[in-house]
């Protein structure tokens, strides 16, 4: 399953040069997108009940585009990936996957910082996994970051009927079985007000049910620059 979510044209704006986090490589100079390599990653726990949870990130890769009105408060960055779990044991019903990123300015995703995102959620629980499932806080329209703020963004926009026959949105996929996996190309993520340093990180949260047991493992991918 493919979904691609256009969250609307951001302005972006980067430097000569921008140093990238744990090694990265740098936003380029403007009027050139760069492209951003990622690794993914894979995570396995074992649930109360046994069961055991395998999530993996793949095929992970953000491009960061320049700026249109050539402003420092603006950032675009058009992310691609895959995430997949797969479920081992007795009594296993079903899964969500949520996929997500987290938008951050002036952050430092190796430590908790304490800050508060947009989402009204404390930076610690973000990086602890103990925010409530979905995570989510971002907007269609892109997100406002002031500095020290962090804010979770669904990568998935699927579209459902609510109990009383209107349009509402969820960032989940549903996995019915052992396996199964959702794939997103070139979904736009955009960032205003950020007048210093930005990074992202992708995040992969995978809800899990079964006979006993109620779970969700997290799975964090590498930090990156978006200027």
């Amino acid at each position: 399953m493919i979904i691609n979510r256009k969250n609307g044209v951001r302005l972006a704006a980067v430097g000569a040069a921008a140093a990238a986090a744990m090694g990265l490589c740098s936003v380029g100079a403007a009027n050139a997108d760069t492209f951003v390599p990622l690794p993914g990653g894979s995570i396995t726990q074992t649930l109360a009940d046994g069961t055991v949870v395998t999530v993996n990130l793949t095929d992970e890769s953000a491009t960061v585009s320049p700026s249109m009105g050539s402003t420092p408060l603006h950032r675009n960055v058009w992310v691609s990936g895959k995430a997949s779990v797969e479920l081992q044991g007795d009594g296993v019903q079903s899964a969500y996957i949520y996929p997500g990123y987290v938008l951050a300015c002036q952050v430092d995703f190796g430590a908790e910082a304490g800050a508060e995102g947009g989402a009204g959620m404390a930076w610690s629980d973000i990086v602890a996994g103990t925010v409530g499932n979905p995570l989510s806080g971002g907007a269609s329209g892109g997100v406002t970051l002031g500095p020290g703020s962090a804010i979770p963004v669904d990568i998935l926009d699927q579209e459902y009927a609510d109990p009383y026959g209107g349009e509402a949105h969820w960032g989940g996929n549903y996995v019915e079985g052992p396996t199964g996996s959702v794939s997103w190309s070139d979904s736009t993520l955009g960032v205003s007000g950020c007048a210093g340093y930005a990074q992202a990180r992708s995040y992969v949260n995978v809800s899990v049910e079964t006979d006993n047991v109620s779970s969700t493992v997290t799975l964090w991918g590498q930090p990156f620059s978006i200027g």
